[in-house]
């Protein structure tokens, strides 16, 4: 089976949350071709390199969200007036209320790109810039967006050109003979499969392990920090809230990572028959020698482990921990820092953080460090010994913490005090390391702990303490809800019962026949070796002779082979008809 597998940001290159998991898929399948096609975020991001790929990846093909992606092309007359006609129907769609219309332009918007380049001028022009203020202008579209002023539709089509640069990539070609075309995320990273699966029929899963909408507000939203005009936002999240809309509808299987993900998913208007939850798959592996001996740590320490982040709310922690403490002389809190981001990222985001994110995350860690200094006081037992804080900020890495493993079996409770939170990787690594924890009720963590831990409400001290203290004073309990964590984690998130599930979501997909709008494409219908690798010339002998009166033969350099001829379906040229177009006298006029 050949899967073309659509990452933004994350696998091959060496960063990004979903590197992982991809990673993790394609070696856990080494009997399918695996095809690469990947969106990269910046520079640095490309320069840290990649991941050595296993052998059955067969085709890898990236292109930077970052760069600017000018073709040099720029549109006659004819070719303005129909690019003015579909933009005009997409960003109708972005900023009224029938999603049609949007679909209508989007797939018009790849037509033109494929037939004739050129799409990032024309994202870029003026007529582009008029066609979103006569959008914002009209009755239909929202007060926040009526109000957009110059500044703010320049910011906006400047955005808008970006998230739909892969529209102008080549990759259709390359992806329409594949059996199963895989989009690691939502948003701009499923735009290739959803144009593949419009024009060549190819079966479209999504899998989302963090909603790309969700994560689009929590990164855009009036509290984020981000200085954007109220019309930029407002129109960035029609556009993402419009394409998530479009995906799910159009996708032939949906794969959320949690039931947090597929409400949200069901909201935006997936079909419940097309969703089917898909946990994540984690190495229990790394953690086996901790989760095999539940007495080890110390009992009187509790252990937070995650990124530095106001999402994470450890001011609300260390309060709690202040309680704690009244109550229980001898607890210690170690904070085992991850990485040090946004609450974007910290809700399971896969967007980027640049540097004024940098900047708030080490902001929070300084204010967390002197909130810490001022609640907890240096101790010492006698008057000869040196005073030391019962609050330690530590990192993963280190001497006393080389591995995620050593830092959860430094203690036995768990505590994880978020008020946004989307999958809990951090929970789940937890239950593997058999811990007892204490959580707060946000995102998917009631569905990960089952009822093997204590949940309390986010953003309540009180409530957090008492439960800390609880397990502290019943060790037994707390051994009990470990076992029962890992028990439960090893059922539910090891990488064998991920890369089951999908391997079955292949098959699933293909069982379901053909669905190519000329009928062919029917599953294994060839064999992986009938596909040889380059061009095969017709040796002389094997040319007929022709008849006395026959017209003559086709030349077989001049017929077409598998780069440059395919049955393109209507409204959707091919490179190569582009390329002998434009050799023509007109097009070159």
């Amino acid at each position: 089976m050949r899967i073309g597998l659509l990452t933004e940001g994350g696998y091959p290159y060496a960063t990004g949350e979903a590197r992982l998991w991809c990673d993790r898929l394609v070696r856990g399948l080494p009997q399918h071709e695996f095809e690469l096609y990947a969106l990269s975020r910046s520079a640095e991001q490309e320069e840290r390199g990649r991941v050595p790929l296993p052998s059955h990846v067969t085709r890898v093909r990236t292109a930077p969200l970052w760069a600017p992606a000018d073709d040099g092309r720029s549109y006659r007359r004819r070719e303005r007036r129909r690019f003015a006609a579909v933009f005009t129907e997409l960003v109708r769609g972005i900023c009224g209320a029938d999603p049609a219309r949007f679909a209508d332009g989007l797939y018009g918007l790849a037509a033109l790109a494929s037939e004739e380049g050129g799409l990032y001028a024309a994202l870029r022009s003026e007529t582009a810039v008029r066609a979103v203020e006569s959008a914002c202008r009209a009755p239909e579209a929202s007060r926040a967006v009526q109000r957009a002023q110059v500044a703010d539709l320049l910011e906006f089509v400047d955005e808008l050109e970006r998230m739909l640069r892969p529209l102008s990539l080549d990759w259709y070609e390359d992806l329409r003979e594949v059996d199963v075309c895989h989009a690691a995320a939502g948003g701009v990273a499923a735009l290739p499969g959803l144009l593949a699966k419009r024009f060549f029929g190819v079966p479209l899963l999504v899998t989302e392990y963090g909603v790309q909408l969700r994560a689009h507000y929590l990164e855009h939203s009036a509290h984020s920090g981000r200085d954007e005009r109220p019309a930029v936002r407002a129109l960035l999240a029609a556009f993402h809230t419009r394409l998530a809309g479009e995906i799910y509808s159009q996708a032939d299987l949906l794969t959320p990572g949690n039931a947090h993900a597929r409400r949200w998913q069901e909201r935006c208007g997936a079909s419940r028959e097309r969703l089917r939850t898909v946990y994540p798959g984690m190495e229990a592996d790394r953690f086996a020698a901790v989760g095999e001996d539940p007495a080890c740590g110390d009992p009187h320490t509790l252990v937070w482990v995650g990124r530095v982040d106001p999402a994470k709310d450890l001011i609300a922690l260390l309060h709690a921990f202040a309680e704690v403490r009244r109550a229980e002389p001898r607890a210690r809190l170690r904070i085992f820092a991850t990485a040090v981001g946004t609450g974007s990222a910290a809700a399971g985001s896969a967007g980027p953080a640049g540097a004024g994110s940098h900047a708030v995350g080490h902001g929070y860690l300084a204010d967390c460090r002197s909130l810490a200094a001022q609640l907890f006081p240096d101790e010492a037992a006698d008057a000869h010994a040196v005073g030391e804080n019962p609050v330690t900020f530590e990192e993963i890495g280190g001497p006393d913490a080389p591995s995620p493993a050593h830092a959860y079996g430094s203690g036995r409770v768990v505590v994880l005090s978020s008020v946004i939170e989307g999958f809990p990787i951090t929970l789940a690594e937890a239950m593997f390391c058999g811990r007892a924890t204490v959580s707060t009720d946000v995102g998917a963590v009631v569905e990960v702990i089952g009822g093997t831990g204590l949940v309390v409400p986010p953003r309540n001290p009180r409530a957090l303490a008492e439960a800390c203290i609880t397990l502290l004073r019943d060790p037994e309990r707390a051994q009990r809800l470990g076992s029962a964590a890992r028990a439960r984690a090893l059922e539910l998130f090891t990488v064998e019962q991920n890369v089951a599930a999908f391997q079955e979501s292949y098959l699933r997909l293909l069982a379901r026949g053909p669905a190519r709008p000329d009928g062919t494409g029917v599953p294994f219908e060839q064999p992986p070796e009938a596909r040889v690798p380059g061009h095969w010339a017709t040796p002389t002998w094997a040319t007929p002779h022709p008849e006395p009166g026959a017209p003559p033969a086709a030349d077989p350099a001049a017929l077409p082979n598998r780069e440059d001829a395919v049955d393109a379906p209507a409204g959707l040229m091919v490179p190569a008809a582009r390329a002998e177009r434009a050799a023509t006298p007109e097009a070159s006029a």
